[in-house]
């Protein structure tokens, strides 16, 4: 430790300066004293949850195990409640079930329980970005292995397959392989058979297969597009969450569906973070859930009318092969005619007024993710309106609007 003008100078650990920027914070402060600037970056929804979730935390104030720790791993009668769920909805049963602050602290938990520095582990670019940083915090960053996409934006199960059975001599085994169904960034909901390919080569490699399950009810099956399905066996963990569903992004809840064997090893990590999820947030978790899929499904129904307004405004500008994704969750992808997306993304929000996320975040540079659920439809429409005209623009001018 050494000394700067008598102030004590703390260096941080490696593993946290390997550790990417969060894009969301990047973002924030890119944003901070900017006015009215239209958001389609962050992903949220822009709904409330259902008027069950405030007259129960209202209940729950009066409730004197409300102030109190519960079991590290969360409520008995939510995690019932979620036992069944994933039986009816999901098709997964004999599983362990841990309750965490969010879809995030699920994941952190089993990277943390899993994956050690001299690890490998499997991201399909483009990725999200916090599950880069979650496996880049365990130190072991230059062992993660960045997987394509096949030309429909689906994970490319041969270059997988190949990874899977390199000599160990040669690269690092993979512990752990990651998707998000449907995913966060490219908006593409992974078709049943896929899914499975994926499955069958984690379990035939001995490896975990993680999937991140956060945005289950977006799917757009009535499109022709593939309904959401699960996996499960001894191999796979699941990832599940309240925040985008239910509009409870900050409530931060989320759990975690895993094999019994990673028990005792994940009761540590929660026991180390958060000892417990907060017990007034699990009771608004549980009047959500009661309110049942079709509360959500037909929010999600009523988000056709952002979706089709976005997809036009950037078909108008940069022509339909410039959008990728749309069968499920709320995000698009879009080629921009620039390869400095950070330049473009700043770009848009001072001379635009619109807002969306570089895809450089996302290991995908020269491309912008834009996320079609976080304003009403008669905002959404405005934003769509300004995007629209940016991207046409920067289509016109190229980096020559940027360096004006």
């Amino acid at each position: 430790m050494t000394t700067v003008n008598g102030d004590v100078k703390m260096p941080p650990s490696k593993r946290v300066r390997l550790t990417n920027s969060p894009c969301i914070v990047t973002m924030q402060k890119m944003l901070r004293g900017k006015q009215g600037i239209m958001s389609l970056a962050q992903g949220i929804v822009h709904w409330s949850p259902p008027p069950s979730v405030p007259a129960a935390v209202s209940q729950a104030l009066e409730e004197p195990d409300t102030n109190s720790y519960c079991p590290d791993d969360g409520l008995p009668q939510l995690k019932n409640a979620l036992f069944e769920k994933l039986r009816v909805e999901n098709g997964i049963e004999g599983v362990e079930l841990m309750i965490t602050q969010g879809a995030n602290q699920a994941y952190t938990n089993l990277v943390l329980a899993l994956v050690d520095a001299e690890d490998g582990a499997v991201l399909f670019a483009p990725f999200y970005f916090n599950h880069m940083m979650a496996l880049q915090m365990t130190g072991g960053a230059a062992n993660v292995a960045i997987g394509p996409l096949c030309s429909n934006c689906l994970p490319d199960t041969d270059w997988l397959e190949k990874r899977l059975t390199m000599d160990v001599s040669k690269a690092p085994r993979i512990r752990l392989v990651t998707v998000v169904n449907p995913c966060n960034p490219t908006g593409v909901m992974l078709p049943e058979e896929h899914l499975h390919r994926i499955s069958e080569l984690c379990a035939k490699h001995n490896t975990v297969l993680a999937v991140d399950n956060t945005y289950e009810y977006f799917s757009y099956e009535n499109e022709g597009h593939p309904a959401h399905v699960c996996v499960s066996g001894a191999h796979v963990v699941n990832v599940f969450s309240f925040s985008k569903a239910y509009g409870m992004m900050g409530w931060r809840m989320g759990y975690l569906a895993y094999p019994t064997i990673l028990h005792d090893e994940l009761m540590k990590i929660q026991d180390t973070i958060a000892i417990c999820p907060g017990v007034a947030n699990q009771k608004a978790a549980l009047a959500a859930l009661g309110a049942g899929k079709e509360w959500v499904r037909k929010r999600v129904h009523e988000l056709t009318a952002n979706r089709e307004a976005v997809i036009g405004a950037i078909e108008a500008a940069l022509g339909k092969e410039s959008i990728s994704g749309g069968s499920g969750a709320i995000y698009l992808l879009v080629k921009l005619p620039v390869e400095d997306d950070l330049r473009a993304v700043e770009w848009l929000n001072d001379k635009h007024k619109v807002c969306v996320i570089p895809g450089s975040a996302c290991g995908a540079p020269g491309v912008v993710r834009v996320c079609y659920a976080n304003l009403p439809p008669d905002r959404c429409k405005e934003a769509a309106a300004r995007l629209q005209a940016g991207l046409a623009e920067l289509k016109l001018k190229g980096v020559t609007a940027l360096d004006a």
